[in-house]
């Protein structure tokens, strides 16, 4: 018979026993619940995307398939009614701009050969590594060079042709994470005093607005490396414009190699990377940098700079007019045929203005807003650019001086609506061209 000690001692470990017994058993309940609650929130993004997917079918193309679908969703946290938003405008931006046919636009030479980008291979999962060697976008020049509207839709050619190659990769790697891409900033020499000139802020964050708004869910990792001191005011100027499904797929890096290097490499094999930045990769040459399939950019020549006499000499018919302070100038124009366009070009003397496109439905009086009024630099560059009509439909382009309380804008402009694939552009004659007093409520020009 055991004494008091082994009795208190077998006491002990049934007890313990007991207590182990209790904390699996909640143990194993805890992780039941966590499953449950794993499968509910699989089968309520399955549930929302079946309802997203009846709520766009009316808008979607054979190609348009699951995962295309769950982009957008994902771009906005899983709620149908704000996914369908997104992608409706996305829609209208695409066919604004004829997106579907932007492999055909003949990109001008000075964008092939200043735009820094490529792809230098493939990451683990085969989906695209585009190297960007950020110090090389002279946007300086290249504003001077070519307008606004061409850098736009540079940028979307590009981002257009990635796509379609990293779906080719996903075609091949039968792996759907290949239609994602890996992006390399290399911000080296980074400039950020011509970022501070106005038309060149505008572009920067016109392209990151367009990329958020159109291009959800396709990048996979950015890497932003060498990045001085001066960058942190950047970016902190450009993150407000991100989506948090951006940002948070953002790694940035100092000027040190044994940092940013490895996170690479655990992602990228170092075959895939140029030599430049630590890989093994090189040109037949030997050429560290990869030129032959990288674009490093460089500063435009000034006598590749076209003048403002020399973007307005292309047989458009100008007018040259002033603007009161605290007054508007507007346009009306009929859209009868399918397939016009209508165009603008234009620039102020001295001072910025307002500047804007809306477009009416003749029948539904639906209104939908093509080119959101804002203030545009157009006293720095000429501002140009054109959207395509729908049939039907009435626009209203406006100059708008009525925020100004002492300065009349001079302005010489160019608004015309063209016929389809027209070799000689033909001019539909605006409805009304009027003037008119804003009331007392603007606020004073900066």
């Amino acid at each position: 018979m055991p004494d008091d000690c082994d009795m208190t001692t077998l006491t002990v470990i049934e007890g313990h026993q007991h207590e182990t017994e209790q904390c699996s058993a909640t143990t194993t309940k805890v992780q039941i619940v966590r499953v449950l609650m794993i499968l509910l929130v699989i089968l309520n993004q399955i549930c929302d995307g079946y309802k997203f997917r009846r709520q766009v079918v009316d808008i979607l193309k054979p190609e348009h398939d699951d995962y295309y679908l769950l982009r957008w969703l994902r771009a906005r946290n899983w709620n149908p009614e704000a996914a369908e938003k997104m992608l409706r405008d996305s829609m209208k931006f695409r066919e604004r701009w004829n997106t579907d046919e932007i492999a055909k636009w003949p990109t001008p030479q000075i964008l092939l050969d200043y735009s820094p980008h490529g792809v230098s291979g493939y990451d683990k999962e085969g989906s695209p590594i585009i190297i960007i060697p950020f110090a090389g976008f002279d946007i300086w020049g290249l504003l001077h060079s070519v307008s606004r509207a061409d850098i736009i839709r540079m940028t979307m050619q590009a981002l257009e042709g990635y796509m379609q190659l990293a779906y080719e990769q996903s075609q091949k790697t039968n792996n759907p994470n290949s239609r994602q891409f890996v992006v390399v900033f290399d911000m080296d020499n980074f400039n950020l005093k011509q970022y501070i000139w106005r038309p060149a802020s505008e572009v920067v964050i016109s392209l990151i607005k367009m990329y958020e708004a159109n291009y959800p869910e396709i990048l996979k990792c950015c890497y932003i490396i060498n990045t001085p001191k001066v960058f942190a005011f950047a970016y902190n100027m450009v993150k407000k414009f991100l989506g948090e499904y951006t940002i948070d797929k953002i790694r940035i890096y100092k000027p040190d190699r044994n940092k940013w290097l490895p996170s690479i490499l655990e992602r990228c094999d170092a075959d895939q990377i140029p030599a430049y930045f630590g890989g093994t990769q090189t040109d037949p040459d030997g050429n560290p940098k990869c030129e032959k399939k990288i674009c490093w950019g460089g500063k435009v020549p000034k006598e590749l700079y076209t003048s403002k006499e020399d973007s307005f000499n292309n047989n458009l018919t100008f007018t040259e007019t002033e603007i009161r302070k605290g007054s508007k100038l507007k346009m009306t124009f009929d859209c009868e045929d399918a397939g016009c366009f209508l165009k603008w070009e234009f620039r102020t003397f001295d001072h910025d203005i307002k500047f804007g496109v809306k477009c009416v439905n003749k029948k539904t009086e639906e209104s939908v807003i093509e080119v959101p009024l804002k203030r545009v630099s157009s006293h720095q560059i000429d501002e140009s650019g054109f959207i395509t009509c729908q049939p039907g439909c009435t626009y209203h382009v406006l100059f708008d001086n009525s925020y100004s309380y002492f300065k009349t804008k001079k302005i010489r402009y160019s608004v015309l609506m063209t016929a389809p694939l027209s070799d000689v552009e033909q001019t539909m004659a605006p409805i009304a061209i009027t003037e008119e007093m804003a009331p007392e409520h603007g606020t004073a020009e900066d």
